[in-house]
């Protein structure tokens, strides 16, 4: 099955590609590797919450937030290079608006994992890294960038 019929299954529609908010692209093919720039968790051009995880927002809701973040990445890797050709997912780093004493960023960061995994099965196995920060774009709670391979 492609990538593309298992989103069909899942009943999930790529979104059109996020507008870059300053002077970048969404995302960038370097030789058999797509890259993509820090995708926020948009619906319709608007954030569905904004804040602190662990303040203004739970972690639950972040990690669908996260979830939606991966699938934007996913729309700028489709327009790059067609998702039914993307041999694996090499890397997904995370960012998570966190406040002062929040220590959850790898359970928020798993929306994105774990979609990824349903989606690619064993090609989504991937390295990751899922870091708290003070602040995010447009007071965002998460932030989602991913590295992928691709057939030539």
């Amino acid at each position: 099955m492609t990538v593309t019929e298992k989103l069909q299954e899942m009943g999930v529609t790529l979104p059109s590609v996020a507008a870059p908010l300053a002077s970048y692209v969404p995302a960038k093919r370097v030789g058999d590797q797509v890259w993509t720039s820090g995708q926020l968790p948009f619906v319709d051009g608007e954030l569905p919450a904004a804040g602190k995880v662990g303040a203004e927002v739970t972690t639950e809701q972040a990690t669908e937030l996260a979830r939606t973040a991966a699938l934007n990445a996913l729309a700028a890797i489709d327009s790059q290079v067609g998702l039914d050709n993307v041999t694996q997912v090499l890397k997904v780093t995370g960012f998570v608006a966190s406040a002062p004493d929040y220590t959850q960023q790898p359970a928020v960061i798993n929306g994105a994992s774990d979609f990824i995994g349903e989606l690619f099965g064993d090609a989504g196995t991937h390295v990751r890294s899922a870091v708290g920060v003070a602040v995010l774009p447009k007071n965002s709670p998460v932030e989602l960038e991913l590295v992928v391979e691709t057939a030539r």
